[in-house]
């Protein structure tokens, strides 16, 4: 059975579904191991990589290629 088969299939059973206690236990779960994904594709920053963030940061800032916080929630708050 291939991944989209299995998916649809495990749809099928989990709308079948009438316990909330397995479902609550299905969402915290899917949750969790989507959360150690993301996380597994993180690789950390090299001190030089870093350094070098900063120092094009206090650039930036010097020179005013800056937003304030409220102007980026402003544009995050169009997102919706």
């Amino acid at each position: 059975m291939n991944i989209e088969a299995r998916k649809i299939s495990f749809i099928e059973e989990f709308l079948k579904l009438q316990n909330e206690d397995i479902i609550n236990s299905l969402e915290e779960l899917l949750k969790k191991r989507k959360a150690e994904s993301i996380e597994e594709k993180i690789e950390p920053m090299s001190i030089e990589a870093f350094n070098e963030r900063i120092d094009k940061s206090m650039e930036d800032s010097k020179n005013g290629r800056v937003i304030k916080a409220e102007g980026l929630k402003a544009i995050i708050n169009k997102w919706d």
